[in-house]
């Protein structure tokens, strides 16, 4: 291939589209920002955006708060991602990121967090997709039901402690993994297991009498 081909090359990469980034996996995304292209960074925010609002949320119980630690996220993420380690799984970054923005605000409370989950189901597996939390095909009266045991979720889980409920959301409603969890905490694979059993158990019992 000849010089003038290469730079050609080279040029088209500069104009790719925000849906050509879209398309591309997190790594591609991080090198694509790195080579000089900044609406790489675009697309990123467009990924996770939600994802970590959510899971902020969830933690912390107040979505305005919630909004304002996204975007500082984001600005940490942004300050740093010209030397994040590319061997590393950015998710997991972005995620310990969020997890500990949010420890710090509830470090920083005088009162406990609450509306941490949306909704539960009535036991537990060990794939590692998130819990679907509202079923399109499900009748009226179903829907009411499982809005009704959202409810009761918002008012029960608080009383778990922040380590358990971390993981729980991580695991249970984020979907993430095991290696993941342990790496997004800071806990060995036995400790991240061994709270999220716990906090299974703790949850199950104190929300049972009311779900009878």
């Amino acid at each position: 291939m000849g010089t003038a081909a290469v730079k050609y090359g080279a040029t088209q990469l500069q104009y790719r589209t925000i849906d050509d980034l879209k398309r591309l996996d997190d790594g591609a995304l991080v090198a694509e920002y790195i080579a000089g292209r900044s609406r790489a960074f675009d697309a990123i925010v467009d990924r996770y955006q939600s994802r970590l609002l959510n899971f902020i949320y969830r933690t912390v119980g107040d979505r305005e708060r919630a909004e304002d630690l996204v975007q500082e996220v984001f600005i940490r993420v942004h300050r740093h991602l010209t030397r994040f380690d590319q061997s590393r799984k950015f998710s997991t970054w972005v995620y310990t990121i969020a997890s500990n923005l949010a420890k710090n605000e509830l470090r920083n409370r005088a009162r406990n967090p609450i509306m941490l989950f949306q909704t539960m189901t009535a036991g537990w597996d060990d794939d590692e997709r998130p819990l679907e939390f509202e079923d399109p095909l499900s009748r009226p009266d179903d829907l009411f039901r499982r809005r009704e045991v959202r409810s009761l979720v918002e008012q029960t889980v608080a009383q778990l402690p922040l380590h358990h409920r971390e993981v729980f959301v991580l695991r249970e409603l984020e979907g993430r993994s095991y290696e993941e969890i342990a790496e997004i905490t800071h806990c060995n694979l036995g400790t991240v297991k061994s709270r999220l059993n716990r906090a299974r158990s703790s949850f199950a019992e104190i929300i049972a009498p009311t779900l009878q």
